[in-house]
């Protein structure tokens, strides 16, 4: 965990981690995700094995280190498990807005 101040997410640092699809789709996911199921990589994210053995190095090297470092997430590297941080219900007014109006959404979006 880091030494950051839970309450200290901005308006912009909100809105730059939904702006990449798989950040949204992983903290989307842990919105309602019960942590006693099997968690899977959503189908429509990639198109191929190349695309998804892209996708999990961003995800490793990228996403979830930029998540973890804002505690929106906690992440056990060792299981590679990732769960709900200290910080992840600053986001989730956010999201469940998100989730409620997907359908209003234009395509692509989620």
């Amino acid at each position: 965990m880091s030494n950051r101040e839970v309450g200290a997410l901005s308006s912009g640092e909100a809105f730059d981690l939904l702006r990449n699809p798989y950040r949204r789709r992983l903290v989307m996911t842990l919105l309602d995700h019960n942590p006693e199921d099997e968690a899977s990589i959503p189908g429509d994210l990639t198109t191929d094995d190349e695309e998804l053995e892209e996708m999990l190095i961003a995800m490793a090297h990228t996403h979830l280190p930029k998540l973890e470092s804002l505690d929106i997430i906690e992440w056990n590297r060792e299981k590679n498990v990732v769960t709900r941080g200290p910080a992840f219900d600053e986001l989730r007014p956010l999201l469940e807005l998100i989730d409620r109006h997907q359908d209003e959404l234009p395509d692509g979006w989620l």
